[in-house]
């Protein structure tokens, strides 16, 4: 498989790590939207939300399991945003699902 994220979880590409298990692994975003921007993967190959069904909801599941760690990790304690783009429209640039954490600030009511 050619997707960036599965190499990054394998270790062939390096990454800033910040949290993994045996379902989920965190890493810095190389291009932070926010003083705090965690990218969140399921260790499963999922290409998007189009793709969670009842047989594979669970490794997306674990990553939203995984959230209040990472972000406790962060010291996010007043509040973060979770977003995930989903196809073309939306600009996800990877083709496999993932979950952005941000926080850090007091983020935009607006989303644009």
């Amino acid at each position: 498989m050619d997707c960036l994220f599965c190499k990054i979880i394998a270790g062939e590409i390096p990454s800033a790590k910040v949290f993994e298990n045996e379902k989920v692994f965190a890493f810095r975003d190389i291009n932070p939207q926010a003083p705090v921007h965690v990218l969140i993967v399921p260790r499963a190959h999922i290409a998007c939300a189009d793709e969670i069904t009842a047989s594979n909801s669970e490794a997306v599941a674990a990553v939203f399991e995984a959230v209040p760690a990472v972000a406790a990790a962060e010291g996010l304690k007043n509040g973060y945003r979770i977003v995930n783009n989903c196809g073309a429209d939306a600009c996800q640039s990877v083709k496999h699902i993932h979950f952005h954490l941000l926080g850090g600030k007091q983020l935009s009511e607006k989303m644009d």
